[in-house]
């Protein structure tokens, strides 16, 4: 399975929903934790999705495609 940012945005919204689903504040702070991390993912996988494009784009020129 290839990870999408969708997916990981998804997996950032359900933390958020189970950290405000929780009265105990370690697990919120825990989910709360692990939606962070979703979004980092998600940014981190965006950021290079981007760079991956504008080098398949200097490479297709270069080779005067």
């Amino acid at each position: 399975m290839s990870a999408t940012s969708d997916f990981y945005l998804a997996r950032a919204a359900e933390s958020a929903l189970l950290a405000d689903a929780t009265d105990l504040a370690n697990v919120r702070d825990r989910w709360l934790r692990a939606e962070s991390a979703w979004r980092a993912m998600a940014e981190k996988l965006v950021r290079s999705e981007s760079k991956r494009a504008e080098a398949a784009i200097e490479k297709a020129e270069r080779s005067g495609l």
